[in-house]
This record gives structure tokens, sequence and C-alpha cells, in this order.
């Protein structure tokens, strides 16, 4: 766009006056038949709606310029680094007691795009998700627009129906018969809503008399599980000290042996183990807890199995790869984030429950009256608002709906499918190359692996020799970043030093990225 039709949002002058023109005459218009209250005109509407019409429109051009069809595009950098104090500066974030110019709103949309990390880029394998998909972009679009709020049949008659749809076909592929479900604003909050949950089966008093009654809860999860296990034993009040966390192999999966250990000492302690948070595709190293023999262990001893699959739970959709979530079917709820794998856009988190007793709505509801009304005129069971901790909550399951109409369950099972050959392609890839090492053999599309520059690859590896390694991959980030060519993440991990966590995810990333990436470490690195 050149810089008249970045500024001025392509508007042409006599556009420009015409609407102000006809923004005057309704001004004046209005002031004739003033009805005043509080010295404010009543009559008409405040907001000037074709200036803003205009602006979306103007907006939607941009973002349809500067994001959309940039996606693919290789050549594009993934982010314009700036530090902290300096973009301060460039972006203008001041709030001020006027409003500002069209011109000015318009360069701020655009500096918003050009200093924003593109997670739609190709070379993006920052995070657990990655890419655009176009069928759940425009679903995004239209819940935008439409601003609906779930919890009512009344309000949001459509999404309330999607949202039962989808969470029947998830229910479906976790291989129960029936079951109950929420989505919530991360998996993180279904990780929550699945420890009070089980909490509230074994002492349901606790809804109403609280804490003070109850005896020490105790829960256990794996030395490798997402920290939001811990958070939701403080948020709940069981308390950080009553998560016994279990050890796990060198795979990072958690041993059956050691968690029925763990249960036995709880109980020998006079405590109430109630909960087991299994985990299907961890953060770091992408690993699956045993679930057969965690469920045995938890059938055993009456505990509640949950599964986060937050990460992991995609893979049931591919024939192929639904074999590491062996067991599932036995817990009690799931985690599952299809805004992850399957690129339904942040945020789209679903929590999948076994029971179909009505169990979430009497653990979590509160019966507003102004809102969950029994003497309805239609069926009040399509209101389902009062199964969730939220009032207002957003139609997240209409991205994954969109995108599941569009591609069909096959065309997900090829995302899948793809993600993790191109996975097992750059493991291939790492083991060819002089100064690549990996850490472990993956099952998962996380791929973690060392860069050992040249002037290491000698070196005994002694202290000395780690110690200097951990310095690499910090470097190399750095040098990426503030080039743009890609973003990469990496971290420690108990006994190890620094090392790149490589994931798969867009259907965009092609093998020609794949090699990219191992060529673009060289070069940042070669020198260190």
């Amino acid at each position: 766009m050149n810089s008249e039709a970045s500024y001025e949002g392509g508007m042409e002058e006599k556009e420009k006056e015409e609407v102000q023109t006809n923004n005057q005459h309704e001004l004046l218009q209005r002031k004739k038949n003033a009805v005043l209250v509080d010295g404010v005109i009543l009559n008409g509407p405040a907001a000037d709606s074709k200036m803003g019409e205009k602006f979306v429109e103007e907006v939607s051009k941009v973002i349809m310029e500067d994001v959309i069809k940039k996606a693919a595009d290789v050549t594009e950098k993934v982010c314009e680094w700036q530090p902290p104090e300096k973009l301060k500066m460039l972006l203008d974030l001041e709030l001020k007691d006027t409003g500002e110019t069209y011109q000015r709103l318009m360069e701020f949309c655009q500096n918003v795009i050009k200093f924003s990390v593109k997670t739609n880029h190709p070379r993006f394998f920052n995070q657990l998700y990655a890419g655009i998909d176009y069928y759940s972009l425009a679903a995004r679009f239209i819940t935008e627009a439409l601003n609906p709020s779930v919890y009512t049949y009344e309000v949001s008659p459509v999404f309330l129906l999607v949202e039962e749809a989808v969470l029947k076909k998830m229910i479906e592929f976790i291989g129960w018969k029936e079951g109950d479900g929420i989505f919530n604003p991360g998996g993180s909050v279904s990780n929550m809503y699945a420890m009070n949950l089980a909490r509230y089966k074994h002492f349901p008093d606790i809804k109403e008399k609280g804490l003070s009654e109850m005896p020490r809860l105790v829960l256990f999860t794996s030395e490798e599980c997402h920290y939001s296990v811990k958070k939701a034993a403080s948020f709940l009040g069981i308390g950080t000290q009553n998560v016994y966390f279990i050890k796990t192999d060198e795979r990072g999966k958690m041993i059956p042996e050691e968690l029925e250990k763990q249960v036995q000492r709880a109980r020998k302690e006079g405590s109430a183990p109630f909960f087991v948070s299994a985990t299907a595709g961890t953060t770091v190293l992408g690993a699956f807890d045993p679930l057969d023999e965690i469920a045995d262990i938890c059938e055993k001893y009456d505990l509640w199995l949950h599964v986060d699959a937050s990460w992991g739970g995609s893979a049931l959709l591919s024939r192929k790869h639904r074999k590491l979530l062996q067991g599932i079917h036995r817990a009690n709820s799931v985690a599952w984030n299809p805004h992850k794998m399957l690129m339904a856009g942040i945020q789209c988190c679903a929590l999948l429950v076994k029971d179909n007793s009505n169990l979430l709505k009497r653990c979590y509801s509160a019966n507003a009256s102004y809102l969950f009304q029994q003497d309805k005129f239609y069926d009040i069971s399509y209101d389902t608002g009062d199964k969730s901790i939220q009032c207002s909550r957003r139609a997240d399951a209409f991205k994954f709906w969109m995108t599941w109409k569009a591609l069909g369950t096959t065309g997900l099972e090829e995302r899948v499918n793809r993600a993790l050959a191109l996975s097992r392609y750059l493991v291939d890839e790492i083991k060819k190359r002089e100064g690549f090492q990996l850490l472990l053999e993956p099952e998962y599309a996380n791929i973690c692996f060392w860069y050992i520059p040249p002037s290491l690859r000698n070196m005994e590896k002694g202290h000395e020799f780690w110690e200097k390694l951990s310095h690499v991959a910090p470097v190399i980030k750095e040098r990426m970043m503030k080039k743009g060519s890609m973003m990469l993440g990496y971290q420690p991990h108990r006994d190890k030093v620094n090392f790149f966590r490589q994931v798969i995810i867009s259907p965009q990333v092609s093998r020609e990225d794949i090699d990219f990436l191992l060529d673009e470490i060289d070069s940042l690195g070669k020198d260190l």
C-alpha cells in the first residue's frame, strides 16, 4: 500500500467530505427536535456508524494484505524485533483525553501488525500452536462481529448447538459412549475444572461447607506435568504441598509403580487421595503417560483419573498415531485443546467428562434467576451456562466446528499425520548432520536437540563442555529474533543444559522449511 492509502485508509477526499456533510446534516436535524436529559441530546444514535463501517472495511483490507496473504510467504520476517522501551515510543501507547484522527488509527493498526510476531509464519516454531487455519479465522470474524455470549439458548442459539455437536464428536473419539463437557479459556482452566470436579465427586458437601470440614486432600501427577496442575491446587485451596509429583522414566513418562507407592504413602499418612492427573503429550519432551496402567491403579484405589491431553489429544484423530493415547477411554475427564495441533485458533479448549449425570452442572451451578429462569418458553436444558464457572463465555467451539466442517475428519487426520511425518524427517536430518545431537527419540512433534558449534565438537564432554554449550542456544535465539528469520524455543530440562525444542504443527511448513531451520541454526551459531 502507498503512504496515502496507508494513512487515509484508501478513503477518497470526496467520500470523506460527503460523509462529513451527511453527519453534520443529521446532527442539525437532531438538534432541531432535541430531547435533552442532563444536557445530553437523546435523539438518534451517538455513534458515527458510517465512519465506523468505513474504518472496519479499511482495516479488513490491511489484515487481508499484511497478515492473511503473507501467511505462507517465507520471505517475510517472523518478527520485527524491537526492545520494549523503543517499541513503546514507536507505538505511541498513551491514552489521551481526545480521540485520535482516522489517519492515526489506521497507522496504529498497521504498526500493531508490523511489530507483532507472525505466529502464522511457516518458520514460527516457538510454541505448541502455530499457523493459520482460514476456516477457523473466518469463524472468528463471525463471532467477533456477532459478539455472542454462550450461556443461554435465547441469546446464543446457534453456538450452543454447535458446541453440543462438537463435544459429542470429541467424546466419540475418546471412546466414551456418552459424556458431557464444556469449552474453557485454556487447558490450564480445564485442568482446574477437572480437579475441582473430582473433589466435588468425592466430597459433595464442599460446595456449601467449604474446606473447613474436609480431610487433607492429596493429588498425584508426574514430574513432567504442566505447571497448571500445581497452580490449580493452589487456587482451589488444596495446597501445593499436597501435590505428589511422581517420578518419570528417561522418556518423561510417569512410572505406574511409583504412583502406587505414593498413593499408599498418602493413605498411611491419613490423607485422602482423590485425583490423578496423567499427561498425554508433555510440554517439553512430548511424552505420553501409560494410561492403561495408571487407570488400573485409579480403579484399585477409587481415584478420579484426569488426562491432560491438551497437547496430545489431537492424535486421537489419527488412526496411525492414536495408539499414543491407549487407555484414554478409561479416564473420568480429559482436557483437549484443538487450538494446538488442529489449529482452531486461540483459544479453543475443551474439558470432556465421562459422567453424564449432570455432574458438571451440580458442581458449578449457582442458579442465577435472572439468567436461568425455569419457566422459559423453550427447553431449558439448552441453557448450559450454569455448567461453567464463567458467566460470559466465548463461542470457541464454532472455530473448531468450522474447520472440521471444511476439512472433514479425514482432513484433520491428514493434518496430524503430516506434522508427525515432518517431525520424523527432522529427526532423520539431525542424525545426518555434524554438530546436531538429539536428546532422545521423540514419539510426538516435540523434537529436542542441541547444536554443538565447531569450537566444541572435539572437546571432552565434561563440566566445561556443558557449561559452554548452555550458552549456545540463547545466543542463537537472540540472533534469529533480531534477524527475524524464524522463531524456535529453547530451555534447560532437569540435568540437561539449554537445548532447542522444535515443534511442528502448521500445514504451511514444508520440507524446505525444515532444511532451512537446520541451515540457519548452523549459520547463526558456527562462530560460537
